[in-house]
């Protein structure tokens, strides 16, 4: 009877030597613990920079990477109403020379946030090219896309405040910024044209609008997007009368 007794204590107590594997085995285990912790910190960061990267410190906006990234994919999957616009802002030199870059800061931030605003409503996406220049990639029907743009141009030529004032102009009226805006239209472009075409085509009406060779609302043509670039850019930029490098 003491015999059984004891077989069944040693049933239902483990031997010395299985506590030591388990008390072995919890030890490890929480000493992975940090490491993991440690990993998924060092992930979370690189995924925050990566992310940070692809936005502009100033606007917030996308960068032409993303931009780049999104209309290529709705020129594969929604063509029929894609269209990519470029708006460029009228008058910031003369902004930072008079209220200096600050308040030319504000306006370039200001006209960010409100395109970013438009194009969320539309399916789209807003992103800072550099400078004073912007890009959007959205979807519109055909019939509606000039009216849009039309309205567009309205939201953006609202009064911008700075340093809880309204910016005003030399005259001492209150600034409505003018910009400038390109369309163009997948559809209206080969099936093979891509982000960097349907960009240049935008690029290019745009500049026609701001000189007053076509009016606002002017659509690209095929010509406008096939352009030859110099040195990589619109004729007509600031840079493109520099030798190459």
């Amino acid at each position: 009877m003491p015999a059984r007794k004891g077989r069944e204590l040693e049933t239902i107590m483990p031997g010395s030597g299985a506590v030591r594997l388990q008390t072995r085995t919890l030890v490890v285990a929480a000493a992975a613990v940090p490491l993991a912790l440690a990993v998924l910190a060092d992930d979370v960061r690189v995924r925050r920079q990566l992310h940070t990267a692809r936005r502009d410190p100033l606007t917030g906006l996308p960068v032409r990477d993303a931009l780049m990234e999104r209309t290529d994919r709705l020129a594969r999957t929604r063509r029929e109403l894609l269209h990519v616009l470029v708006a460029d802002v009228d008058g910031l030199k003369a902004v930072n020379d008079r209220f200096g870059h600050a308040a030319g800061d504000a306006l370039i931030a200001t006209t960010g946030r409100r395109l970013s605003v438009w194009a969320a409503g539309r399916s789209g996406l807003a992103a800072r090219l550099g400078g004073d220049e912007f890009g959007v990639a959205l979807l519109l029907p055909r019939a509606a896309a000039v009216r849009e743009v039309l309205a567009l141009r309205e939201v953006l030529a609202q009064p911008v405040h700075h340093d809880g004032q309204l910016l005003r102009d030399i005259e001492g009226q209150i600034l409505r910024p003018a910009v400038s805006i390109g369309i163009a239209r997948a559809s209206d472009l080969p099936d093979a044209a891509g982000a960097s075409r349907l960009l240049r085509g935008a690029d290019t009406a745009m500049y026609q609008v701001k000189t007053g060779e076509q009016p606002l609302g002017y659509v690209a043509i095929r010509q406008d997007a096939y352009a030859p670039a110099v040195h990589g850019r619109r004729p007509g930029r600031p840079g493109t009368h520099l030798p190459a490098a």
